[in-house]
């Protein structure tokens, strides 16, 4: 299904009396209202200075954190150099998957011996060009990971899948993980929400389906086990070494998970 936005409008209608005109005389005392209302436009102006050229890309997108959660496709971005560092030549081949999919191979294909493939879970209506071009010569395909991807055992060093497991109940997590293990010879990494993270939207329900359901990483960890797979201890503590040496604080979960045993 496609992405449908939706819109608010409100209607302001005319006459009746201004409920803070006698608070405006300068004899009668101040309503503690119109502070209030001082507080509310403050915080008004603050939000429209973000927005603002002035207040630059940092402060939009600390605020679309605020209104949606954080992306956990965006994540894996911030983490590809300390992924690079912990996981050495197995970041040679990797395949993604999860939405803006578009976006993380663009970006792992600029990295030097580097080799890039993506899957899309769902539509890609609103793909810009690069996109379409990455689409175009087989790189990124458009796939229900619900059922088989469409690639042999062990295609990839590494996978790396965000957000997109967030979408499925455990009946298809049970096929997906499993797969995704199948394709992967060196490991996958998994980046999920945190619980309380994000709230359901109306786009968000179009797009995907249904809402996020984000689990806690006590559910992962009993999860992994159920299927058979195993956290690969020995790169988890790496990268978190390399996570608290470089200042980074992870806004999504990671998980370092061995492939299945040949």
């Amino acid at each position: 299904m496609s992405r449908r936005p939706t819109s608010t409008s409100r209607r302001f209608e005319d006459g009746g009396s201004m409920p803070f005109v006698g608070s405006l005389n300068p004899k009668s005392r101040p309503s503690p209202v119109v502070s209030i209302v001082l507080v509310v436009l403050g915080a008004f102006l603050i939000i429209g200075y973000l927005y603002s050229g002035s207040g630059g890309s940092a402060g939009k997108e600390a605020l679309m954190k605020l209104e949606a959660g954080a992306s956990c496709s965006s994540e894996v971005l911030k983490s590809i150099p300390l992924l690079k560092k912990v996981y050495g030549d197995s970041m040679h081949k990797i395949l993604h998957v999860g939405p803006e999919t578009c976006s993380v191979v663009s970006k792992l294909l600029k990295e030097d011996d580097t080799e890039a493939w993506g899957v899309e879970p769902y539509d890609l209506d609103d793909a810009d060009a690069k996109c379409r071009s990455l689409v175009h010569k087989g790189i990124v395909r458009v796939a229900d990971i619900k059922y088989s991807l469409p690639y042999s055992r062990n295609s990839f060093s590494l996978v790396i899948v965000s957000d997109a497991l967030d979408y499925l109940s455990p009946k298809y997590l049970n096929k997906t993980l499993p797969e995704l293990a199948r394709v992967a010879a060196d490991g996958i990494v998994v980046f999920s929400g945190y619980p309380g993270q994000r709230r359901a939207k109306v786009a968000e329900l179009s797009k995907f389906g249904r809402p996020a359901k984000l689990r806690s990483s006590s559910w992962w960890i009993r999860y992994f086990v159920q299927i058979s797979l195993a956290e690969n201890e020995s790169i988890t503590k790496k990268f978190e070494q390399a996570a608290t040496k470089s200042s980074y604080a992870p806004d999504c979960q990671i998980f370092h998970l061995k492939p299945h045993k040949k």
